[in-house]
């Protein structure tokens, strides 16, 4: 399903961001734009990409989390673990430390396929750089709570 397909306008994106009236953004106004189309449409800030990188993980796109982690930090590859069920993103806080670098406070609720809930509680750091025509954001690491 691309992301400008008619159902895909309706489908409420995963990081669950709403507009001003509190309606649930859909995934191709919210996410959807970074997370499907990475070379011409850059993540706007550091919440913007925190946020999509976590739609990345409830869609299995190893592809643009590894395009949006920075070099210095990033993995050789990014797997998922089979049967996990993301419940969930709260946005705890977000602090922009200058022009290139920012932090966003988040926690994320999943079920394991045997059916354990967990939360992972995190302040990540942010940078962003210059790649090719974009500024780019980049995630390049975090703290656990």
């Amino acid at each position: 399903m691309s992301a400008s397909s008619p159902s895909s306008v309706r489908v409420p994106c995963p990081c669950g961001r709403r507009d001003r009236r509190e309606l649930p953004l859909a995934y191709a106004q919210c996410c959807g734009r970074y997370v499907d189309d990475f070379e011409n449409t850059p993540a706007t800030d550091a919440e913007s990409l925190m946020r999509s990188r976590y739609t990345a993980f409830v869609r299995e796109r190893a592809d643009y989390l590894l395009a949006t982690w920075h070099p210095s930090t990033r993995p050789s590859e990014v797997s998922f673990e089979p049967g996990v069920k993301w419940l969930g993103l709260d946005v705890r806080s977000r602090s922009v430390l200058d022009a290139d670098h920012a932090e966003v406070e988040f926690v994320a609720r999943q079920r394991s396929s045997a059916g354990v809930a967990s939360r992972l509680h995190e302040r990540s750091r942010f940078v962003r750089e210059v790649d090719g025509l974009h500024n780019r954001w980049y995630y390049v690491d975090g703290d656990l709570h």
